[in-house]
């Protein structure tokens, strides 16, 4: 068995991808652009509105995406988290085998988590999550024998939605920082970011080495609108970020100095992922040895690839296929 170079912890969710309209979110009473955390009934409630609408079914979860191209693009990379024992959790298992990833999911009586993602013309996408066992992930979950043979570790915001959750990442979190393992972190989400606010500021300022956000967090975590101000507070208690910007391209932080890298001229259909396929282009890159800009180069044009079509993560081929162009 591969050694992991990226020791990365989610939650595996099998993603319901709906195209819509914005009316259609506002029938609902959705916040668009956002992920809400819902029980089973109310997962039930949106697919009966969607009824005459078929969906399109894939793996998914923020990390896993991240962690299953990280390894199509020849990174060992392992993801863990919590599954159900149902047919959901043996698509999952299939999925990380096909794509490489060094296998580390744990099954648990109950059902795999599912996210309903509707997305509307603009491509902004707005997620109906029910974690089912993802919640249940726990310190007990994690091998520590294989975190202590890692590079890096990589989790995102949304593992803050239960105790036992946070309780396992800062487990990790103070294991990874004895044995000096790089801690990577995707602050994941405005509405995340919204009820941990102080928590993350701490983590990041104590903890982090590497950070990933985008302009509405970054709003959201420094209370200003402006995020050339935001981004010049992140780089006084980070090393690294790696800023998304959507349009506008994004920004990398070293060591407080910004550098601005513009976007392709491409035309987006479904933003789905894009966090998750920067993620994924910035870490594998400093997997192969490049630094934080050619990093974000890298994470910024994957990010772009994933855009241009429907659905949170890139085809096998297609990811083996940019592999050879970037790196």
């Amino acid at each position: 068995m591969n050694e992991p170079l990226i020791y990365g912890i989610g939650n595996p969710l099998i993603d319901i991808i709906i195209n819509a309209k914005d009316k259609d979110l506002n029938n609902l009473g959705l916040d668009k652009g956002v992920m809400h955390l819902v029980e089973e009934k109310r997962q039930k409630e949106i697919l009966s509105y969607f009824s005459e609408l078929i969906p399109i079914y894939h793996p998914g979860g923020s990390a896993p995406n991240t962690l299953l191209a990280c390894s199509a693009f020849g990174i060992n990379a392992l993801i863990t988290g919590k599954i159900g024992n149902d047919k959901f959790g043996e698509i999952y298992i299939k999925q990380a085998q096909r794509f490489g990833v060094i296998p580390a999911l744990v099954q648990g009586d109950g059902p795999t988590g599912s996210s309903i993602i509707i997305v509307t013309p603009d491509g902004e996408r707005t997620m109906n999550t029910h974690l089912g066992m993802c919640r249940h992930f726990s310190k007990d979950d994690l091998d520590i024998e294989k975190l202590s043979r890692s590079r890096f570790l990589y989790f995102t915001g949304y593992m803050w939605d239960t105790d036992s959750q946070k309780t396992a990442i800062k487990t990790a979190i103070n294991f990874a920082k004895k044995n000096k393992i790089k801690i990577i972190f995707d602050v994941a989400d405005p509405f995340v970011v919204k009820r941990n606010q102080e928590e993350f500021l701490q983590i990041i300022e104590k903890d982090i080495d590497i950070v990933f956000a985008n302009k509405s967090e970054l709003e959201i975590l420094f209370n200003t609108e402006d995020y050339n101000i935001s981004t010049s507070m992140l780089g006084k208690i980070v090393n690294i970020a790696g800023i998304k910007l959507g349009k506008k391209g994004s920004i990398v932080v070293e060591n407080n100095t910004q550098t601005l890298l513009p976007p392709r001229p491409i035309i987006a259909k479904d933003s789905t992922g894009a966090g998750d396929m920067y993620a994924a282009g910035f870490i594998s890159s400093l997997c192969k040895g490049l630094g934080p800009i050619e990093a974000g180069k890298i994470g910024g044009f994957v990010a772009e690839e994933i855009i241009q079509q429907t659905g949170a993560q890139l085809n096998l081929n297609k990811i083996k296929e940019l592999s050879l162009t970037l790196f």
